[in-house]
């Protein structure tokens, strides 16, 4: 089973029960994704949807705020079975923008309990690199199957719960988003710029090293303990933008040996858009 990464080589190697997905992306350009899957993508990888598979504008199935809510995990348990994916699948998924979108996918497999899924390692172009093979066009829709909801793996947090423990030693904040929007120096998406007052720093494209894959767990964990300077690791709550490149560094901090750490999906987006709520800059 593969939990966390993934390699372009094990990938190949891998014969058992098995499901693919491309999560490329482009948060200006809804249309990105798409359209770079069907010009190339893994064999037999199915697309899924930033937007539409794997957040829900429905009020009615949302479970957070923020500009890429969550929806329900019972609503996403059938997403899941309609594209093939039953208990005892082995899931990967990759993107080709530095291993961000596609973890989406790997937290809200965990969100739902299901364990064996694993971001492939340096995305499509690692694929690429070592020679792996390419389809064009779409895959045909598999079969649909039965996926079971079990107690979630990962921890969850609401815009209640921040700023419940907002300033307390026991939650360390940790934001994903660049050091420009973090600073409140530019805010291309929300009306309000800057951050939640506390939080570190820490973008998630600093997890990926020159080749494009992630860095060594070793090297990964001496910079999150200089980052979190003595903080504990399962205090840690992590945010970005919408609640999608806060996930890299929840990845990231596993990989590194530092346990599983929280997501506030909300996030900036749902963060500055709540009255009354801090916001801090510089």
């Amino acid at each position: 089973m593969y939990t966390t990464l993934i390699s372009a080589s094990e990938l190949k190697n891998f014969s058992s029960d098995i499901r693919i997905f491309d999560c490329s992306a482009d948060l200006t350009n809804p249309q990105a994704g798409i359209e770079q899957y069907e010009e190339k993508h893994i064999p037999n990888a199915l697309f899924a949807d930033i937007n539409s598979d794997l957040s829900t504008h429905d009020k009615n199935l949302a479970v957070n705020g923020g500009r890429h809510p969550l929806p329900s995990r019972e609503h996403f348990a059938s997403w899941l079975a309609s594209q093939g994916v039953s208990n005892t699948t082995q899931v990967v998924v990759y993107d080709r923008q530095g291993m961000n979108y596609c973890g989406r996918l790997w937290w809200m497999l965990k969100w739902c309990g299901h364990e064996a899924v694993a971001v492939l390692d340096g995305g499509l172009q690692a694929w690429l690199a070592d020679a792996g093979e390419v389809q064009h066009g779409r895959v045909p829709k598999p079969l649909a199957t039965k996926f079971e909801l079990h107690d979630p793996l990962v921890v969850l947090k609401h815009t209640t719960d921040v700023m419940a423990s907002l300033g307390k030693p026991a939650q360390t904040i940790v934001d994903a988003r660049a050091p420009a929007r973090y600073k409140g120096e530019t805010e291309p998406f929300d009306p309000v710029a800057g951050h939640i007052p506390g939080a570190l720093n820490r973008p998630f494209s600093n997890n990926i090293s020159a080749d494009g894959k992630m860095k060594t767990a070793q090297t990964l964990r001496t910079e999150f303990e200089a980052l979190l300077a003595g903080h504990e690791h399962s205090g840690v709550v992590h945010h970005c933008g919408s609640g999608i490149s806060a996930i890299p560094n929840i990845l990231a901090m596993e990989v590194a040996g530092m346990g599983r750490t929280a997501l506030y999906a909300g996030s900036w987006s749902e963060w500055s858009n709540t009255p009354g709520l801090p916001c801090a800059q510089g």
